[in-house]
């Protein structure tokens, strides 16, 4: 299975730069894996998609403004991206400069003093010299991160807008963004129908942006982010299912965190990381049906796609986007996939 068998083209003009003005207001895809027919709605028509009984599976994590602006002692400027908080005091980050800084040296980020602790890998471990807690200092001088592609810097809206409306978890920094279409009208039609709804947290980190870079789809080493599954979850899942109804997951976060707690072949509760990676020939053992957004062009978020709709019917379904000029990527548009598809015995695996 080769990395160019998930490519596609994409005019620079459908990549999604801002926000909707209203988020159901976005357009939704129908794909059905069954027959790979595609079909084109409003995200609000999802009510009409749904079920009394279905379980709608969210991510309930909060984007934190990671991104920081400072400079080191000697004048030089540098970025800092929070990739993970440790402690209130303490993080793990993506720092950006033209020497790296070393470890015991002393740096500003946002007016703060901050302490380079040592290197984890790729990462920078920072202790920061200040008696607040750091969510505070974040939410204080720090930026949304937004994704490379937007190339703009971040507004005051994106504060609200880079947010689903039921975050509660503060710690990822990249936003679920299939949930970014769900406001509270919808999801209170979706309640007075019946419709069921449950929460995981799945802290997204600026890994889910990395691109493949190994020809060969099985050799690429997955990134670990943070999953909480909890036993209110797993019950409501199996209840759902008992009663002949779907599991529907709200994103690939989502999916990643249902069949991470799947792993033994029954969910159960689940507080660990995770380097799941689902690829063609995965059989699905928690999720029924996804919504998810358009993804970038190689990446492993498109592969979990594929493995779920078929990964013909999802370049299939790519291709009917970008010709209908649907917008990608994080503020854009999003695709639901009802079910999915069979996939052969023969092509079976069990994620990495």
């Amino acid at each position: 299975m080769k990395t160019s068998d998930f490519h596609f083209d994409l005019p620079d003009e459908l990549i999604a730069r801002y926000s909707m003005p209203e988020r159901s207001s976005s357009r939704l895809l129908v794909l059905n894996p069954a027959d790979g027919q595609c079909s084109d709605h409003i995200f609000r028509d999802l009510e009409q998609m749904l079920n009394p009984g279905d379980l709608l599976v969210f991510n309930n994590t909060r984007v934190i403004p990671a991104r920081l602006f400072g400079e080191k002692a000697s004048g030089g400027k540098l970025e800092a991206l929070i990739e993970r908080v440790l402690n209130e005091h303490e993080a793990l980050a993506h720092v950006r400069s033209s020497r790296s800084p070393k470890p015991g040296q002393i740096i500003i980020l946002g007016g703060v003093e901050v302490e380079i602790v040592g290197r984890e890998g790729a990462l920078f471990h920072l202790r920061f010299l200040d008696e607040r807690p750091l969510f505070e200092i974040l939410d204080a001088v720090g930026h949304m991160p937004l994704p490379p592609y937007m190339e703009r810097a971040d507004t005051e809206e994106d504060r609200e807008r880079y947010q689903t409306v039921y975050a509660k978890a503060p710690g990822a920094v990249a936003a679920p963004t299939a949930g970014l279409h769900f406001d509270e009208p919808l999801l209170e039609r979706l309640r007075n129908k019946g419709v069921q709804f449950a929460y995981v947290t799945l802290h997204v980190g600026a890994g889910t942006f990395q691109p493949v870079k190994v020809d060969n789809v099985l050799e690429h080493e997955m990134h670990a982010e943070y999953i909480e599954v909890t036993q209110e979850v797993v019950d409501a899942v199996k209840a759902t299912r008992a009663a002949g109804k779907r599991v529907v997951a709200v994103g690939t976060t989502s999916v990643r965190s249902l069949e991470s707690a799947s792993q033994n072949g029954e969910i159960a509760p689940f507080a660990a990381d995770s380097r799941i990676f689902i690829y063609p020939g995965y059989r699905f053992r928690s999720v029924d049906a996804m919504i998810t957004n358009f993804h970038l062009p190689e990446s492993t978020l498109i592969m979990l796609v594929s493995a779920f709709a078929g990964r013909d019917n999802t370049m299939g379904a790519y291709a009917h986007a970008v010709a209908n000029k649907y917008r990608f990527y994080s503020y854009g548009d999003a695709m639901f996939l009802p079910c999915s598809a069979p996939v052969p015995a023969e092509f079976e695996q069990d994620a990495q």
